[in-house]
């Protein structure tokens, strides 16, 4: 291991210290949202502070801030920052995609059974104004996700919509079959990596989707209320916008006269939602975004991973249900009862402090570098 590579690790083994949980809290509960780095806290505090003298408030900061926070999410993606918007929610990223992809009657939207909301109800209103096909890929019998959406994509398919990992319980797709798959057919692919970016590598290059969206509080670390989307090159120039801000134009960053513009900022800056600035969210989020990218996402996935194969020893030996390592992604782990969710379970694991979800029948864990085995431990003493 090279210096660089102890420093990281070493900086990964304290990690606990850089969050704001007390010592008797077992959180284990990421892919709900994040706790908050004492960097970012610090940082919303100094930007309250900023904002209460809007006179010192000069006008390139209308446009610094958020600039700074698109070129640090491009690195963490290995992207342009010229792809990259900032938006307000996963839904929102995705309704772009939904008023700029094209689907045709008779034509088919590919989605995942029990999909998160967020990634539905806009292909849903698409498909209804189109008279398109919403086709819900469930698996038969032994099948993954991967395998029962490559035996759903057909000449009929227009779109498919995706996660890296079902949020349930951290199923895997492999999103560079899928989207090869799609692309034979020429249909468009869209993800939601709000459960995996900041948390598991997702390489552009390979997987070329046409857009990715992500919510900044989960795995990324960050507030609540701002998030990215990443938009492929062939949609910058051209591409239908949600809302028509005057901070999206061209020309916007000079304030001393009244222009009526048609064109936009360059790249995907067109997408940016309005008020894109956010002089209190965007120096937290960049905060949070720096911290993942000392971190490194593949040291952080890898040491995630054995927390989460350190969940399945445990919970084989518990005679529970988890899907094995070559079927799930490594940040999270969904565990299965033999005879369901106990009735009260989850209120007694908060009255111990330990906090986790319950999605469908399964337990989601989602643990971040400040758990520790001993965490797992103390959360499996818990179970049944």
């Amino acid at each position: 291991m090279s210096k660089g590579e102890q420093k990281v690790a070493s900086e990964i083994e304290s990690a606990r210290a850089l969050f704001e949980i007390p010592d008797d809290v077992t959180y284990l509960n990421c892919a709900n949202m994040a706790p908050q780095l004492r960097s970012v806290t610090q940082a919303g505090i100094e930007a309250v502070n900023r904002k209460s003298a809007p006179w010192n408030l000069t006008g390139p900061e209308w446009f610094s801030g958020a600039e700074e926070l698109r070129t640090v999410c491009a690195q963490l993606l290995g992207a342009d920052p010229e792809g990259i918007a900032l938006i307000p929610a996963a839904s929102y990223g995705i309704a772009i995609a939904a008023a700029n992809l094209d689907v045709r009657r008779g034509q088919s939207i590919v989605l995942l059974d029990q999909e998160f909301p967020s990634n539905v109800y806009a292909w849903r209103e698409l498909a209804k104004r189109q008279s398109a096909e919403i086709r819900t890929v469930q698996r038969r019998g032994n099948e993954t996700w991967t395998d029962a959406l490559l035996r759903s994509i057909d000449k009929k398919t227009a779109i498919v919509a995706l996660p890296h990992c079902h949020w349930t319980d951290g199923s895997a797709v492999d999103l560079v079959r899928v989207s090869e798959c799609a692309r034979s057919v020429g249909a468009a692919t869209a993800i939601d990596a709000s459960q995996s970016l900041g948390a598991c590598p997702l390489d552009l290059e390979v997987v070329q989707p046409d857009f990715v969206v992500a919510v900044g509080y989960k795995w990324l670390l960050g507030p609540y209320g701002l998030g990215y989307m990443y938009v492929a090159p062939k949609w910058r120039d051209g591409g239908k916008p949600l809302e028509y801000s005057w901070l999206s134009r061209s020309g916007s960053e000079d304030f001393s006269q009244i222009t009526y513009r048609e064109d936009y900022r360059p790249g995907a800056r067109r997408f940016d939602m309005g008020e894109f600035p956010q002089f209190v969210l965007a120096p937290m989020a960049t905060a949070a975004l720096k911290q993942i990218q000392a971190w490194g996402v593949d040291q952080i996935y890898q040491s995630l991973s054995v927390l989460t194969d350190y969940i399945c020893e445990c919970a084989t030996k518990k005679r529970y249900s988890v899907l094995p390592r070559t079927e799930r992604l490594g940040h999270m782990i969904g565990i299965r009862l033999p005879g369901g969710i106990p009735a009260g379970l989850m209120k007694r694991l908060t009255e111990a402090q330990i906090y986790v979800s319950l999605r469908g029948d399964a337990i989601r864990v989602s643990p971040h570098l400040y758990n520790s085995r001993a965490d797992i431990d103390r959360l499996f003493e818990a179970l049944p």
